[in-house]
């Protein structure tokens, strides 16, 4: 289907994008930028500078993932309340996540709660726990039931343990997508991963857990942020283009940044942009990566 634009649209759109400022409602400019994974408080940033940290970026819309009520996601990111007040404040920018966590009598009680409020997801699931456990079971119980999906930070030792089970809970929950994340999701992109380095520099070895999971299984996707979703494109440029190409409707673009400046070298969310329009075979499979596989998953309008 042929969208037209007319003109007086064009120049508003272009115009409101030179000034920083919001489309309307449902609008997107032409290469609209869809961030999965942002924080609120992230290691004390303030509202205000995470906004305009967004907004320098040129991303579109944000989904803001809190933390659950015990613990920061090791950055003292803050809970449930934070990111519904700052979602519903500016509701053209942002969507939230709900999330708590997965091994308390209270977690079904209180992500329903959020769910109903209007959450689009579960996570950052962050949490000491096996990847193939109970706890995870109920998590992707309650995902299936509300039908939104569930984003999990993979760490080796620490969070999600056991990432080689985590097929388990894919094949048990087959109508579930699960978005993974983090340093031993994006280490194991390569078939020779040493599981206890958390930012390989080595070249890449294709048929990776990471690798097989997108391919075998259509309920996987991908996270692109942070440090370690920035390693997995620069470590190895060449394994880089083929892997985008290969799972371009597999991959979420997210910053996962706690920078305050939006650009430069501290901004792992900007070289990520960059990174993945640089690396990305044509505009097409750019615009599925910075959007349009995060409104499919995400079932963002």
């Amino acid at each position: 289907m042929t969208t037209h634009i007319s003109r007086r649209t064009f120049i508003a759109s272009t115009c409101a994008a030179a000034a920083g400022s919001v489309l309307p409602e449902g609008a997107f400019a032409a290469e609209a930028v869809i961030d999965i994974h942002q924080h609120t408080h992230y290691s004390g940033r303030s509202d205000e500078d995470l906004i305009a940290h967004q907004r320098k970026m040129g991303i579109t819309k944000t989904v803001l993932l809190p933390a659950g009520s015990k613990y920061g996601l090791e950055a003292d990111a803050w809970g449930n309340d934070t990111v519904v007040a700052l979602a519903r404040k500016y509701p053209k920018e942002f969507y939230f996540f709900a999330n708590e966590l997965p091994d308390i009598a209270e977690t079904r009680q209180v992500i329903e709660k959020y769910l109903k409020l209007g959450a689009i997801g579960i996570g950052e699931q962050k949490f000491e726990v096996e990847s193939d456990s109970k706890h995870i079971e109920l998590i992707a119980t309650i995902a299936r039931e509300y039908n939104v999906p569930v984003l999990l930070h993979f760490q080796h030792g620490k969070y999600n343990r056991g990432f080689d089970r985590f097929h388990k809970i894919l094949e048990k929950f087959p109508k579930v997508n699960f978005i993974g994340h983090a340093q031993t999701w994006w280490g194991n992109i390569d078939r020779n991963h040493e599981q206890t380095v958390m930012y390989p520099k080595t070249k890449v070895t294709l048929g990776g857990i990471t690798d097989r999971l997108l391919a075998d299984y259509p309920n996987m996707f991908g996270d692109l942020s942070a440090g370690s979703g920035l390693n997995a494109m620069l470590r190895d440029e060449d394994h880089a283009r083929e892997f985008i190409k290969r799972h371009q409707d597999k991959l979420l673009y997210g910053s996962d940044c706690n920078d305050r400046v939006g650009e430069g070298e501290k901004c792992s969310g900007s070289q990520q942009l960059a990174t993945i329009r640089r690396l990305s075979p044509s505009g097409e499979v750019t615009r599925k990566i910075l959007s349009g596989n995060a409104r499919r998953v995400l079932k963002i309008k």
